[in-house]
């Protein structure tokens, strides 16, 4: 049970070539310490909102834009307070299928994750393979609590943004399709369509994306 790492199905939401190379290179995924800088802003939010020096922090956007998004989530979200003040940080949950950290697990009426996120977020919902992962989690809380498990929540603390994930049926596909991914790997995937995934990814080199030229995409070279 738990066979599966939340950072894997991330990954192979994203691109599962490149989760072919990690698995293949056992390569060290731990996150680096400006990741983990960034994390503990979601758990000064009171402090942020009190008028805390934001000077040193890192933050992505003026500490004015902080507090005003902030602001705008604690007046929208019930959740808030529970995600001000969690009731368990960083906790390992193992469910059925997949295991990892949720980085705070809140008392609500039913337990509920919360992921944080060291990105930017999109103008709206959460990426793709973050709702993977925050599905992924909820479902490894539910069958620990043996409890129904409805939503999660992913947080942007460097923006003051936080986004609610409820488990929709397309969510739980989207989930159960990554999952499916991962057990299908025995040997690289086929490349993805999407090039723009490329252009960061450490393997890029050694998969052997090739970006066509203007002309052969005009059929002229």
């Amino acid at each position: 049970m738990g066979k599966h790492a939340f950072s894997d199905l991330r990954t192979a939401a994203y691109c599962p070539r490149q989760c072919y190379y990690q698995w293949r290179d056992d390569a060290d995924r731990g996150p680096p310490p400006d990741v983990e800088n960034c994390r503990e802003l979601a758990f000064r939010y009171d402090d942020i909102l009190d008028g805390a020096d934001l000077t040193e922090a890192p933050i992505d956007v003026t500490p004015t834009q902080l507090r005003t998004n902030l602001s705008c989530a604690k007046a929208r979200l019930d959740a808030f307070d529970a995600l001000a003040h969690p009731a368990d940080r960083d906790v390992l949950l193992t469910g059925k299928d997949c295991r990892g950290i949720a980085h705070k697990v809140l008392a609500l009426d039913s337990p509920t994750p919360s992921l944080v996120s060291a990105g930017n977020p999109p103008e709206n919902g959460v990426w793709h393979p973050q709702t993977v992962h925050a599905v992924a989690a909820a479902k490894a809380l539910a069958f620990e609590r043996e409890t129904p498990v409805e939503r999660a929540f992913v947080e942007y603390p460097s923006y003051g943004i936080i986004r609610e994930v409820p488990l929709t049926t397309r969510r739980t596909a989207a989930y159960r399709t990554a999952v499916r991914t991962l057990e299908s790997i025995d040997g690289p995937p086929p490349r993805l369509d999407d090039r723009s995934k490329c252009e960061s990814c450490e393997y890029r080199e050694e998969c052997g994306v090739k970006t066509r030229s203007l002309r052969s995409l005009l059929g002229l070279g």
